[in-house]
C-alpha cells in the first residue's frame, strides 16, 4: 500500500513537473514565442531603449531572464512558479498570479454548485429509473439523458444565452454581480451572484446529468442483483434500510471517481463556457490571455487548471480504497496494473 501512494504521489509531482519544463520551453525556446513577441512589444512602446533593459522588463513579465544561462533560466523559473509567481500580464498590467486569485473563487462558486446539482439529480434520477425499470419513465428518462449528454455544454450556453438572455431579458449575459450591489456576504450580492451564474450552471447541468443518471442506474440495477441483497430481505430488514444502507451506498461508491476527475475537467471546460458568457473566472482569464497574446496570462492560467486536473485524478485514485474497500488500495490488481 505504501508503495502505491508513493508511486502516485511521483506520477502526480511528475505531471505537474512535466506542466511547467512545457510552459518554460514555450516561453523561452519557441521561435518568434513570448519572449520573442514581449521583446518586440517593449520595443515598440518604449521606443530607443537600451537592450540591457529591455531584457530587464522581459523578465519582470515572463520570469525568464533572457541573458543568463538556460539552465539558470529553467531554475529560476520553478522556484518562482512554486512560489506562485507567474509575471505580469502585459494585457493587464498586473500580477498574474493577482489576477488570478481573484477569478478562482468565482469560477469554484459556478464548479461546485454544478457538479453538486450534476451529481445530486443524476444520482436521484438513476436510483429512481432503477427502482422503475421497464416502466415508461424509465424508458423516457434513459431517452432523454442519452440526447441531453448528447449535446455539447457551450452549445447548451449558447442556446440558454441567446434565448434567456438576449431574447426574453430574464438574465444577465455578463459579468458575476450587478455593478449597484455591494460586495460582502450579504443577502443582495449572495443573490446577484447567484443571478449571474444562473445560466453558466444550467449550461453544465442540463448536458451532464444525464450520464450520471445512467451511471447511477446501471450500477443500482446490478447491485439489486446481489445476493446479500436476498439475504437482507429474508431477515426482514425495512426497504428503507436495504434501500439506503445497501443498494443507494454500493451503487453509489462506482461514481466517485468519476466525481472527483470532474473536479478538475470542469476547470478546463470553464474556458469556453465563462468566454460565452463573459463571466470572469480563470477560463475567461485564459481565453483573454489568447486572444490578447498575454503569454504570462494564458500560462499561468493554464498550469493552474492543470494542477487542478491533477490534484482531482491524485486525490481520487489515493482515497477510492478508502471510500471502497472493495477496491483494495494498492492491493494486488492495482499493483499488477
Amino acid at each position: 500500500m505504501a508503495n502505491y501512494y508513493v508511486a502516485r504521489t511521483a506520477q502526480a509531482i511528475f505531471t505537474l513537473f512535466a506542466v511547467v519544463t512545457f510552459s518554460f520551453g514555450l516561453i523561452r525556446l519557441m521561435p518568434g514565442g513570448p519572449m520573442d513577441y514581449v521583446r518586440a512589444q517593449l520595443q515598440q512602446e518604449t521606443g530607443n531603449v537600451n537592450q540591457a533593459q529591455i531584457n530587464a522588463m522581459v523578465e519582470v513579465y515572463t520570469n525568464v531572464q533572457p541573458d543568463a544561462p538556460l539552465y539558470e533560466q529553467y531554475i529560476n523559473y520553478l522556484f518562482d512558479i512554486v512560489q506562485g509567481d507567474f509575471g505580469v500580464s502585459m494585457w493587464y498590467g498586473e500580477s498574474v498570479s493577482g489576477i488570478l486569485a481573484a477569478a478562482v473563487p468565482w469560477t469554484v462558486f459556478v464548479m461546485a454548485i454544478s457538479l453538486a446539482l450534476t451529481f445530486g439529480i443524476g444520482i436521484s434520477l438513476g436510483a429512481v429509473m432503477a427502482y422503475a425499470e421497464g416502466s415508461r419513465f424509465d424508458t423516457v428518462s434513459t431517452l432523454c439523458s442519452i440526447v441531453l449528454n448528447s449535446v455539447p455544454y457551450y452549445v447548451a450556453a449558447i442556446v440558454l444565452v441567446y434565448f434567456l438572455g438576449y431574447e426574453w431579458g430574464m438574465f444577465p449575459i455578463g459579468g458575476r454581480i450587478s455593478s449597484d450591489v455591494t460586495r460582502g456576504l450579504n443577502p443582495e450580492f449572495v443573490a446577484s451572484a447567484a443571478y449571474h451564474a444562473a445560466l453558466p450552471i444550467a449550461s453544465f447541468v442540463l448536458t451532464a446529468f444525464g450520464i450520471q443518471a445512467l451511471a447511477m442506474r446501471g450500477n443500482s440495477i446490478r447491485v439489486l442483483g446481489e445476493d446479500y441483497l436476498r439475504v437482507a430481505r429474508l431477515r426482514g430488514l425495512p426497504p428503507h434500510k436495504i434501500a439506503f444502507r445497501y443498494i443507494g451506498r454500493n451503487a453509489i461508491l462506482p461514481m466517485y471517481t468519476g466525481f472527483m476527475i470532474s473536479i478538475g475537467f470542469m476547470f478546463g471546460g470553464s474556458v469556453i463556457l465563462e468566454e460565452i458568457f463573459s463571466y470572469p473566472g480563470v477560463g475567461y482569464y485564459m481565453f483573454r490571455g489568447i486572444q490578447a497574446r498575454d503569454y504570462p496570462l494564458m500560462m499561468g492560467a493554464f498550469i493552474l487548471i492543470t494542477f487542478a486536473v491533477v490534484v482531482g485524478i491524485y486525490v481520487a485514485d489515493l482515497t477510492y480504497g478508502r471510500i471502497d474497500p472493495r477496491a483494495g488500495s494498492g492491493g494486488g490488481d492495482r499493483e499488477a496494473y
